[in-house]
């Protein structure tokens, strides 16, 4: 009786250190994995608006405000109903970003607005709404931002 308990003991304490003393690498890892917003880099995306698609500086631009935006809030959203997320101020036309991660393909719509930004997330068969704060959007410094409002 006492050998299952000695085993038992040791196989927890060496569990316990295991998830306790993970490299920062490891833990960044598995946190970016339940990130909602994530950071995307401009050599795997595809940024679209209005059906045109944007190259060089305006997609770099618009993909570095998309990076440095700050989080506020989750917003809850159905599947299908996208088009009820948006807001009467705005024209509706979003800033549509592709990107490929691993085997999936996530696509983002950007909705700018004067006081924050809403973005709906798609990947695989799941959608997620959220809210955020960026200056560069909101203060629309290019001109295809400018057109939004």
């Amino acid at each position: 009786m006492t050998l299952p308990v000695l085993i038992l003991t040791i196989i927890l304490s060496l569990l316990k250190l295991l998830v306790t003393c993970l490299p920062t690498d490891a833990v960044n890892w598995i946190l970016s994995k339940f990130k909602i917003h994530s950071e995307i880099s401009d050599s795997n995306a595809i940024v679209t608006f209005d059906g045109k698609r944007l190259e060089g500086e305006d997609k770099i631009q618009v993909i570095d405000y998309f990076n440095e935006a700050k989080f506020l809030k989750k917003n809850h959203i159905f599947p299908g109903n996208e088009q009820l997320f948006l807001h009467p101020e705005n024209s509706g036309t979003p800033i549509i970003i592709d990107v490929k991660r691993g085997k999936n393909d996530v696509r983002f719509f950007v909705y700018i607005y004067s006081d924050h930004v809403d973005v709906v997330k798609q990947y695989k068969k799941k959608v997620v709404a959220y809210s955020l704060l960026s200056e560069g959007f909101q203060e629309r410094s290019m001109p295809v931002i400018r057109n939004l409002a």
